[in-house]
């Protein structure tokens, strides 16, 4: 329902997500937070307070986690190209190749690749739906997830270049938002 009733107060959450979109977008401008509460007609401080909410710290080392993915190749070297410290990217076949190793030898390879993981400010998975929440929920924290099936995937899914590459630099800092 678009509708709330807080108190004697009629709220239209639509109305609320419309001037939110237009504050980031005309941050994302570059318009100055002031002029930006002007232009929409609110504090400047609620516009701070937005982006504070918002914020994922930019410029901070980033991870990324992907599988199953078809175009592996190409994403690693557009992770390389990008300066991402980080990355284990798997096709469907490698990962199956990980349930062969003796129980012992799995459980510690994950292990470390979740303590890897959580050594890194920003952590990128490329994966299902239900792979990006329980990565979230293993580390500890949002990570940000580019979604590419939902689960169960058991097919190497090929994987945008461009969309890898504008998160990764929006998380660095210098790309659009």
């Amino acid at each position: 329902m678009d509708l709330l009733r807080i108190g004697e107060k009629v709220i239209s959450k639509k109305r609320v997500l419309r001037s939110v979109d237009k504050i980031f977008e005309l941050r994302a401008m570059g318009i100055s937070q002031t002029e930006t509460a002007k232009k929409v007609g609110v504090d400047r401080t609620l516009v701070s307070r937005l982006e504070s909410l918002g914020e994922v710290r930019k410029g901070a080392p980033i991870a990324v986690l992907g599988f199953p993915i078809k175009n592996r190749d190409e994403v690693e070297a557009v992770l390389n190209k990008e300066g991402v410290e980080f990355y284990l990217i798997l096709t469907e076949e490698q990962r199956r190749g990980f349930l062969h190793q003796n129980g012992l030898e799995l459980f510690n390879y994950v292990m470390d690749i979740i303590a890897q993981l959580k050594e890194y400010d920003q952590v990128v998975v490329i994966g299902s739906n239900y792979r990006i929440e329980l990565m979230s929920a293993v580390i500890g924290r949002d990570v940000v997830g580019l979604e590419i099936g939902k689960s169960p995937i058991e097919e190497d899914k090929l994987v945008s270049l461009e969309e890898v590459r504008r998160v990764i630099k929006i998380l660095k800092g210098g790309g659009d938002s």
